[in-house]
């Protein structure tokens, strides 16, 4: 018997674990979520509608890339340090500007 109930206390101990690893998981993703639809808000606010266009083109090619560009996007925007709203010749030369300052990679093949 006493197996029994310690195998009982056991199961009851880890399904607890279980629901609180549960839901801590649930409030992390609704946490992303949230900020993710606020990104989103503030990014229609911030762009004309062919300037949003480009963007999602960027992000079907690059997605780490459109990532990296909403955020300076964000920070540009809300520092004042561009004009309101951004439209697309002007993301166009942001785009370029930060894609110069990435550096390119090399990349060389040598024979042996």
């Amino acid at each position: 018997m006493s197996s029994e109930e310690d195998l009982s206390a056991i199961r009851q101990r880890r399904m607890a674990e279980l629901q609180a690893q549960q839901a801590q998981q649930e409030q992390v993703a609704q946490a992303r979520a949230d900020a993710e639809a606020q990104k989103d808000s503030l990014m229609r606010k911030f762009l004309t509608p062919e300037a949003r266009q480009r963007l999602q083109n960027v992000r079907l090619v690059k997605p780490e890339f459109a990532a990296q560009i909403e955020l300076q996007l964000l920070q540009l925007a809300q520092a004042g340090r561009v004009p309101l709203p951004i439209n697309d010749e002007l993301l166009k030369q942001l785009l370029t500007q930060i894609q110069s300052q990435q550096t390119k990679r090399d990349i060389s093949i040598r024979r042996v």
